[in-house]
């Protein structure tokens, strides 16, 4: 919206800033269930162990790899802060719990 209100059009970038890895996603996601994951090995052969079962719960597939990886993704906001006076609402945190809500929710789950 804020975008649209300019006289001129501009690329922005909308980003928190912040960087987070496959892990942290899964370990939240799963401190959001409770679930305590304890992550073993490295690489590709890393998984990750429901503490409370002693379960795999988590494993990697080198299907999923993008062809071109990069190492770390983060995205530059400070255009759309300065020209919009833009800056992000939700935390990691909140994006987490509202994308585990609404898997929740499609699955017809609590």
């Amino acid at each position: 919206w804020l975008m649209l209100q300019r006289e001129q059009p501009g690329d922005y970038v909308i980003a928190t800033g912040e960087t987070h890895s496959v892990r942290e996603f899964v370990s939240e996601a799963a401190r959001l269930l409770d679930y305590r994951i304890r992550w073993a090995g490295d690489g590709i052969n890393e998984i990750g162990i429901d503490e409370a079962t002693g379960k795999t719960l988590v494993g990697i597939d080198p299907r999923y790899y993008r062809p071109t990886e990069v190492d770390r993704l983060i995205g530059d906001a400070s255009k759309a802060r300065r020209e919009l006076g833009w800056k992000p609402k939700v935390s990691f945190g909140e994006l987490v719990k509202a994308m585990v809500e609404a898997d929740l929710e499609m699955l017809g789950r609590d």
